[in-house]
């Protein structure tokens, strides 16, 4: 579940940034009749975005290097033109007229439809990948993945909507500009970054009409690098902008700066101060809960889980012998026998609760190939999709259970054929 919190919330915190504050920005300067220019393009966005998001996970008509490569180049053009736009006609006293207005606009808008088409088609389509270890729309494993899903986009609106409640009611209107600005030139410039890594790739779809050569083009391939290295860098650079922004507004209203006229005028006041507080407040756990999910969630869900170490057992001819009593106090036991073909083949024995029988198996399964499996806290649990196993259907095959594995039980020992491990060797290759 953990995981797609922090996948939909990487995914879309830029896209939700940018466009909350162009529509504070828009409606703070052009009132409303700006905004339904600007909402129909977040509408244009969102609905291309499902669409596409449908089409490729339904279809293989759709290669997402090529979508980003043309998406990059519209995204800075749009980037250039607000720029200009906010340059011209955002500026104290300027902008009211009506051709002014609707430029900026209409550059807002697109801005903002090709950030949301940009950002939100890979975070929609999550549910279609959801690993359901077989069990289908219709299992706790799906919905353990859709509730994880939900609560991501559940946090992001509400934090859009604390962050359009600062940005417009902050009364230094400059401010809210200056930082969507410093971010978009910023965010266009990563985009500038990921547009050359098909030339530097030298992808066979790209028929540019200049061949990369790494000596006389050593500036774009430093450029890649850094867009990948530093990809977070930008993310946390806007983060940082909007945590300005929430400060300089909760600074704002500490005391009352508005003339009034009686104790009563002076209450309301006060009151309203109070109620802009809460709201910097609460836009400033919102966007701990972003950093955090993107940092330290993100970090825990993909932290390496080592495997316990291979235990010993005793080799008899064609077989392999383990003493039960060993295997006996129902944790998970784990051993390893290396192939002809110098595979190492691993598998797992733990007493199964309440009973004499043992759940066997290679420490591999059909789902998630040979992550293999580890206890915690009584469980056993994939270590690839964090699964928790039912004990007793370990040795039966189907979902993410481990491929069964034959024995015998005979003298105190499970036994083991060789021939069953070397056939077995295929899944840790």
């Amino acid at each position: 579940m953990i995981k797609y919190i922090w996948m939909v919330i990487q995914d879309l915190f830029l896209a939700v940034t940018f466009v909350t504050l162009i529509h504070a920005v828009l409606s703070s300067r052009f009132g409303r009749e700006s905004l339904r220019i600007h909402r129909v393009g977040i509408g244009a966005g969102v609905i291309a975005s499902i669409a596409l998001a449908i089409v490729k996970n339904t279809t293989n008509k759709i290669v997402s290097s090529r979508w980003n490569h043309s998406i990059y180049v519209v995204i800075i053009a749009f980037t250039i033109a607000f720029l200009i736009c906010s340059l011209i006609f955002l500026r104290e006293g300027k902008g009211q007229g009506g051709a002014g207005k609707t430029l900026t606009a209409i550059s807002g808008a697109g801005l903002s439809a090709i950030w949301i088409f940009y950002s939100l088609p890979g975070a929609a389509a999550y549910p279609f990948t959801f690993n359901t270890m077989g069990n289908g729309y219709w299992s706790w494993y799906f919905f353990q993945r859709l509730i994880g899903w939900l609560l991501a986009y559940l946090i992001l609106i509400i934090y859009a909507h604390l962050l359009y409640t600062c940005a417009f009611q902050i009364k230094k209107k400059a401010l809210p500009l200056a930082v969507l600005l410093a971010g978009t030139v910023t965010n266009a410039f990563y985009c500038l970054c990921r547009f050359f890594v098909p030339w530097v790739n030298k992808a066979k779809w790209l028929n540019w009409p200049v061949s990369f050569d790494r000596e006389k083009h050593a500036w774009a391939a430093g450029l890649v690098r850094f867009g990948s290295q530093y990809a977070m860098m930008f993310i946390w650079i806007t983060a940082v902008l909007v945590l300005i922004l929430m400060a300089a507004f909760f600074v704002e209203n500490t005391h009352v700066s508005d003339p009034y006229d009686n104790p009563a005028q002076l209450r309301k006041l006060r009151a309203r101060n109070r109620s802009h507080r809460r709201a910097a407040v609460g836009m400033l756990l919102c966007l701990a809960m972003c950093v955090v999910s993107m940092s330290v969630i993100k970090a825990y869900d993909n932290r390496e889980i080592a495997l316990s170490e291979p235990e010993t057992y005793e080799v008899a001819d064609d077989r392999i012998l383990v003493s039960m009593e060993s295997v006996s106090d129902g944790h998970l036991h784990r051993f390893e026998y290396r192939t002809a073909n110098d595979v190492n083949v691993r598998w797992i024995v733990v007493k199964k609760p309440g009973s004499a029988s043992f759940g066997v198996g290679l420490d591999a399964c059909d789902v998630c190939g040979n992550a293999g499996y580890y206890e915690d806290n009584g469980k056993v649990i994939c270590k690839r999709c964090d699964v928790v196993m039912n004990i007793n259907t370990i040795g039966f095959k189907g979902g993410c259970n481990p491929i069964p594995l034959s024995y015998e039980a005979a003298d105190g020992n499970l036994i083991f054929r060789i021939a069953d491990l070397e056939a077995g060797e295929r899944e840790f290759k």
